[in-house]
């Protein structure tokens, strides 16, 4: 592999924002590998759209990180992940990583008791993605979902801790203890910054399974397999690209990334600046 092919960047994509905390988790666990990611805002949000716009959106996403030289593909939508992948691999020769499989592998290698829970965005818990995927590691997993839509706004406001997050996540997480589950899966790329709340709710007993930092660990795991993880010494780049930006994207997506993000250009989904 040549040092030009192991330096080249890791491309991220989302539907919007909440990818970003993948991208912290690739940072946190492989500082050398440059990043660039792209948040398609203008047409946020994929869920609502048909399996095959997001298809669509997904192959224009990759063709904008691919015009860029990326050497692997990451898919940081649980959306995306649920309908596209299948087409992404067909379509690229590079390496295509999508957040459901990861946090689905260690939801099964986790749990004890064969119960685990899944919450996310009401498009993502519709699409059984994580079903199928717990389903397919073992047949024999009881898997309980349920949809927790107002954590989306709690994350993007800062309201991650606190007697209003704390209410809503006990209203919303309280049929997860009836059901004795052992292991939760934070299905959507927001979830990870209420982890302290929902931890406190569901107690320490409950093993909390974060797909952000899961596929940051596949990232790390199949850049190995293929020699491609980053030599080099120089200061790694960020890029950051987004399809529309608010007056409140810095503030927020500080908040997603954990640092400040100071360069953010716009681009049209072809690449084209605007």
């Amino acid at each position: 592999m040549t040092n030009d092919t192991k330096r080249a960047p890791i491309g991220v994509f989302d539907s919007g924002i909440g990818g970003l905390t993948v991208v912290r988790e690739i940072i946190g666990r492989l500082p050398r590998e440059n990043i660039i990611y792209l948040g398609d805002t203008a047409r946020v949000p994929y869920g609502t759209k048909s399996s095959r716009t997001v298809i669509a959106y997904s192959l224009h996403n990759a063709g904008f990180l691919l015009s860029r030289g990326i050497k692997m593909l990451v898919v940081a939508c649980n959306t995306s992940s649920a309908v596209s992948l299948p087409s992404l691999s067909r379509e690229f020769e590079i390496p295509v990583i999508g957040v459901i499989g990861p946090g689905a592998k260690k939801a099964g290698e986790a749990t004890k008791s064969g119960r685990v829970g899944v919450i996310g965005t009401p498009s993502t818990i519709k699409s059984s993605a994580y079903k199928k995927a717990l389903e397919a590691i073992s047949p024999q997993i009881e898997i309980y979902s349920r949809a927790c839509p107002l954590f989306v706004p709690l994350a993007e406001e800062g309201w991650t801790e606190g007697e209003i997050s704390e209410l809503i996540a006990k209203e919303y997480l309280a049929p997860f203890k009836e059901y004795d589950i052992d292991v939760l899966v934070l299905g959507c790329t927001h979830y990870p910054l209420l982890k302290p709340t929902i931890q406190k709710v569901m107690g320490d007993g409950i093993t909390l399974v974060d797909s952000a930092e899961e596929t940051a660990k596949e990232i790390e795991s199949m850049l190995h397999e293929r020699d491609l993880l980053n030599d080099g010494t120089g200061a790694p780049a960020r890029e950051y690209y987004l399809t529309d930006v608010s007056d409140t994207f810095v503030s927020v997506a500080g908040r997603f990334l954990g640092e400040r993000i100071e360069n953010i250009e716009m681009v049209d989904i072809t690449g084209t600046a605007l």
